[in-house]
């Protein structure tokens, strides 16, 4: 049996939107769908967006021909565990790759009130599994993601 690799990491980001437009990002199916799961590296094949406590948000996609896992999906499954609308938003995620479960986190997104916007604050809490990308590659995907939202609010 494998060692399960432990992580958390929190990244930062000053956007230029109040916090209840940066909520809207999260909150809003259409919007989210744009910067979360939308890329032009996969198709989306499934995405469900519902930002209500207890309520479970899904994601899967699959690789597009030419990348690097061409023909693979990636799937999420989310629970919202807590809401505080404009203020805060906790998760727990089970990621798969290629039906294989890879991971399981916490994550919450602070949205802090400051004089230039919004300042984001995403904490990842993460258990690793065999096949897992790792918390590096984790670390970069959100760094991603947050540019995403950040572009997509602006």
């Amino acid at each position: 049996m494998s060692a399960i690799a432990h992580a958390s990491f929190a990244l930062r980001r000053i956007i230029p939107a109040p916090p209840a437009r940066v909520f809207e990002a999260f909150a809003d199916p259409d919007i989210k769908r744009r910067w979360f799961a939308e890329g032009d590296q996969h198709d989306v094949e499934e995405f469900a967006s519902d930002l209500r406590e207890g309520a479970t948000e899904r994601l899967r996609y699959r690789f597009r021909e030419g990348t690097q896992f061409a023909g693979m999906s990636i799937s999420n499954a989310d629970t919202v565990l807590n809401v505080v609308p404009n203020e805060r938003i906790i998760w727990a995620s089970k990621m798969a790759f290629g039906g294989a479960d890879i991971s399981a986190a916490l994550i919450t997104a602070e949205l802090l009130s400051v004089p230039t916007g919004t300042e984001l604050v995403l904490t990842f809490q993460g258990a690793f599994f065999e096949g897992a990308d790792g918390p590096q590659i984790r670390e970069l995907g959100w760094q991603a993601l947050l540019d995403r939202l950040a572009s997509t609010v602006a």
